[in-house]
């Protein structure tokens, strides 16, 4: 089926994604409707209101992609959308909308794992620059807002299978990100704005330690954040919720609620007026000391990420590293991981920034193997809220 186009459907948290794709490796659209102005003032994704944006953009938003594609409804090959994970509300709605497509057009119907989809982020571009000759087998992180995992993969014959070696005990790497950053009263979406702001800091002027996970069966390991797991295999788990509290008594200790309070009104202020904040707003309303406290945090995350996950490339052989995933888009994560990855000889690869966060070509381009091997779903298939990948 080396032609077949397929529409990709994406709504699992925020942003509500359309894409047409052919044979997984061409992208003839991709849009994406963002919800952040919507949550911003919240500080964070609520749920409810999630949903009723995505209600209100996946008509216009799939219409758009069809046409900019140049294609309809009846004319491509099969649907894609994703199951899980994801907010319950929001895979419904364009789960919903996916099942009235495919039953109306009775065309085949695929559900795809998100995670699996920031896996294929990565593949869909090394196809379109003809690099399809990987090394196996692949360590895949996978790290946004509501997720840090790391997963052996495999492929045989297009079909990927995936082993978790390595999860979130707590908080995900982006939802810190986004928690310091509510903290700090610097706004919502935090990870871009931290990434942004760090650079101005000294990285190296408050230290943090990161939890190091331990298990009664641990195994003994130069490596100490390796935890040894039931399977008897060793895993690399992380935790982010004592960084986001250590950040919190920082804050208290030397009293920084003052300042806090004053930039989170003149930054509210700016959005009222109908602006986004620039760099400079950020810089004038933060004192050095809040400045190199962001540093400091980025710097102390990344270097967490980054080792665990060369950790894990060591124990298992690894000959191919994929970072994914809206963290993925920060600036000093790719060129930390590049550096350290190049000095242990392997090949790492990273989306573009346009696919690292949540977008439905990476879910169509999931979806092309599935429907090369007849994988499709009956319509009364419903989301998985903590659909697990592997």
């Amino acid at each position: 089926m080396p032609d077949a186009v397929i529409l990709g459907i994406e709504s699992s948290c925020d942003e509500t994604g359309a894409a047409v794709v052919r044979s997984g490796e061409q992208i003839l659209s991709n849009v994406v409707a963002s919800q952040i102005a919507t949550h911003q003032p919240y500080g964070g994704v609520v749920p409810e209101l999630a949903s009723r944006e995505h209600l209100r953009a996946i008509v216009p938003v799939v219409r758009q992609a069809l046409a900019e594609a140049g294609y309809t409804y009846q004319s491509v090959d099969a649907i894609a959308v994703t199951q899980g994970p994801g907010l319950a509300g929001a895979l419904l709605v364009g789960i919903s909308f996916a099942k009235a497509l495919a039953f109306a057009l009775e065309k085949p119907l695929i559900a795809v794992n998100h995670l699996e989809g920031h896996v294929h982020a990565v593949l869909l571009e090394q196809r379109q620059a003809g690099e399809v000759d990987l090394q196996f087998p692949v360590l895949a992180l996978v790290v946004s807002g509501g997720h840090t995992h790391l997963y052996l993969a495999q492929a045989d014959k297009n079909l990927w299978t995936y082993e978790n070696i390595g999860r979130t005990r707590d908080d995900a790497a982006g939802e810190a990100f986004d928690k310091v950053s509510k903290l700090l009263g610097l706004g919502y979406p935090g990870g871009p704005i931290i990434d942004r702001l760090a650079p101005h800091g000294d990285p190296h002027a408050v230290r943090f330690q990161i939890a190091q996970i331990k298990h009664r069966d641990r195994r003994h390991s130069a490596d100490k954040t390796m935890a040894a797991e039931d399977d008897g295999r060793p895993h690399f788990d992380f935790s982010y919720s004592g960084i986001k509290t250590a950040v919190l008594r920082y804050v208290e200790t030397q009293n920084l609620a003052p300042s806090i309070d004053e930039r989170r009104q003149a930054l509210a202020k700016i959005i009222r007026a109908g602006h986004q904040p620039s760099i400079d707003d950020y810089l004038r309303l933060m004192d050095q000391q809040t400045r190199d406290l962001v540093a400091s945090f980025q710097r102390a995350m990344i270097t967490d990420l980054v080792g665990k996950t060369l950790g894990a490339a060591r124990e298992y052989d690894i000959a191919t590293l994929f970072v994914s995933g809206g963290v993925a888009a920060n600036h000093e994560l790719r060129t930390t991981f590049q550096r350290e990855a190049e000095l242990e000889g392997l090949p790492v690869f990273f989306p573009s920034r346009k696919l690292s966060t949540d977008n439905a070509a990476m879910i169509a381009a999931a979806a092309f193997p599935k429907l090369w091997r007849g994988e499709f779903v009956p319509v009364d298939f419903s989301a998985e809220a903590g659909m697990a990948l592997g």
